[in-house]
């Protein structure tokens, strides 16, 4: 059995060579005649039309039972009967295929299937860039320029829909029973009905028990909403319903009332307000010059061993500042309450909540593909276009590692702080 096993690999092997010294040959050929290679004619698009034909040929064969001028399907009933054209769009532009018929039209193809006029990797590369802020105007440009493909803004349209069907599945999947921190937020995205206005999108993001990040939803509000703790209530409400028993910390930007929306959710949950908002927040209300300075002044609040500690030195702050700054403070008093609880724990714990700004690193993604944009038509086409860019988050998992390997001390002392809540959430 080695033996065999050992035969079929040199085999492959040698197979791999024969297939490498034929690719170089047809290579210095196309050089030689100065032949592209990509675009209409060249190459890649020949070779890409006879792999295809080829399969289609294989395909016909194991449905007929038997090979093209084989004897055994004379008069046997089925057979082949003729030939037409098609075009198809690939990944190296646009091909030209024959496809053959079978007479009683039973054969049907799965490699380009009737009526299929792209190969996958062409969808694939439409949802990609409209994933990435491109309108469907400047996709078919892009396609056109690159590929010399012609594909209307129709197509595109048709073939970025089919993620909604995706998008609903995904948004109303069960969650996980317990979370360690779910961080909220908002961003405004500009929408045309009617007239263009600002409309808010809420996203939730949660840590796992086993230290992994999840997207849990996407939620459109109202014109005039804001970032409303009466609309968080409803959204929190409908995590709940998916499967969601506890969490045990939620870090949002200060919203007023959202403590209490939240706790009638999830009766232990310690809601935190986010420090890098806080921080952010502040320097809205200073000069440019001045961030520098009141950003070193502020951290050993924040950085405080203890919250006697930390209103030592927020006092010395509120001394330096006050009198050119006294709405930074009024800032700072209004958002103590939900900002002490960050006090309480370890520095593990208070690393991750402080500095990984979890929220935020994927709002930044979200803008990028929405400012592309400028403005939507509809709601569902902001949805569609946030969606897309959150699937075509960190597509290597290198992110998702690293990010899993940061929290692991935090997961630790949270299990200890929060007795031994993560660790049913395991069971």
């Amino acid at each position: 059995m080695t033996d065999v096993t050992e035969d079929r690999d040199q085999a492959g092997a040698e197979l791999s060579a024969a297939d490498e010294q034929v690719l170089r040959e047809l290579t210095e050929r196309a050089r030689a005649g100065g032949l592209k290679l990509s675009g209409p004619g060249g190459l890649l698009g020949k070779l890409t039309k006879m792999v295809i034909e080829g399969a289609l040929e294989g395909e016909l064969d194991d449905h007929l039972g038997y090979s093209k001028n084989d004897p055994a399907g004379r008069d046997g009933g089925n057979s082949r009967n003729g030939r037409r054209a098609k075009t198809v769009l690939t990944d190296t532009g646009p091909v030209e295929i024959i496809v053959r018929r079978d007479r009683d039209s039973s054969f049907e193809p799965r490699i380009v299937a009737k009526r299929q006029r792209r190969l996958t990797g062409v969808d694939e590369m439409v949802i990609s860039l409209s994933a990435k802020g491109l309108t469907h105007g400047e996709i078919a440009a892009h396609l056109a320029e690159v590929y010399g493909a012609e594909v209307s803004k129709q197509t595109i349209t048709t073939i970025t829909d089919r993620v909604m069907e995706g998008m609903a599945e995904w948004q109303s999947r069960p969650l996980d029973p317990v979370y360690a921190v779910v961080f909220i937020d908002a961003i405004n995205v500009k929408i045309r009905e009617g007239q263009v206005a600002n409309r808010p999108v809420y996203l939730a993001r949660g840590v796992t028990v086993d230290g992994e990040r999840d997207v849990l939803g996407l939620w459109a509000g109202e014109h005039g909403d804001g970032e409303g703790a009466k609309f968080w209530l409803r959204v929190l409400s409908e995590i709940k319903n998916r499967g969601v028993r506890d969490v045990c910390m939620l870090v949002c930007d200060g919203l007023k009332g959202l403590p209490d929306a939240v706790n009638a959710v999830w009766e232990k949950t310690i809601v935190q307000t986010c420090i890098v908002h806080l921080l952010r927040n502040s320097f809205k209300y200073a000069s440019k010059k001045d961030w520098a300075q009141i950003a070193k002044d502020l951290m050993p609040v924040y950085t405080a061993a203890s919250e006697s500690e930390a209103l030592d030195r927020f006092a010395e702050f509120s001394g330096k500042w006050e009198k050119r700054y006294p709405a930074i403070i009024r800032l700072w008093e209004n958002a103590w309450a939900e900002f002490v609880p960050f006090l309480r724990f370890d520095r593990e714990i208070r690393t991750v909540i402080c500095t990984t700004n979890a929220i935020e690193s994927i709002n930044a993604r979200l803008r990028r593909a929405v400012n592309a944009r400028g403005h939507f038509p509809t709601e569902a086409a902001a949805l569609k276009c946030l969606y897309l860019a959150i699937r075509s988050l960190d597509p290597t998992g290198k992110g998702r590692k690293r990010w899993t390997n940061r929290w692991k001390a935090a997961l630790n002392a949270f299990d200890i702080t929060f007795d031994g809540r993560l660790s049913a959430g395991r069971k």
